[in-house]
């Protein structure tokens, strides 16, 4: 059984480590000191929103941040999938899809108007499902200034 609980500031031990791994995969730099204040921060501020441990069969496989954004286009908060993250011993048992049900429902219960994520271009198989979860390819391109 797939089961989702709102991280806590006892969590950010157990999440770090998680981020750590999922950094790695794309060889995303991370300083743990940083990570650790910035989940406090985002845990003490709802309006910054919401994160989630994934239970599999009551064991920790992964987390899920959904970033909030009010915007005037969508008349309201929209969210941005942050992170998704499936440990490797849990893919490829449906977990993400239970997980993309699952923020698809908070997202209707928070009345978000719409969830934005990036998603790097070789990973063909988290693309393939998120698709199977009706998100589409955004006829915008992502832009970014990087702030010094």
């Amino acid at each position: 059984m797939t089961t989702f609980t709102p991280i806590q500031t006892s969590d950010i031990d157990t999440i770090v480590p998680m981020m750590q791994e999922f950094y790695s995969i794309d060889n995303y730099p991370i300083d743990i000191a940083i990570s650790k204040a910035l989940f406090l921060e985002f845990i003490e501020n709802p309006h910054l929103g919401k994160a989630w441990l994934i239970y599999s069969d009551e064991e920790i496989v992964g987390y899920i941040i959904l970033t909030f954004v009010f915007s005037f286009e969508y008349k309201g908060t929209i969210a941005f999938l942050d992170e998704l993250y499936i440990s490797d011993k849990a893919r490829g048992k449906g977990i993400g899809k239970k997980a993309l049900d699952f923020i698809h429902q908070e997202a209707l219960s928070l009345s978000l108007k719409i969830i934005y994520l990036e998603i790097e271009n070789h990973n063909e198989i988290a693309q393939k499902l998120y698709l199977s979860k009706d998100f589409v390819v955004h006829n915008r391109s992502l832009m970014k200034l990087t702030l010094k």
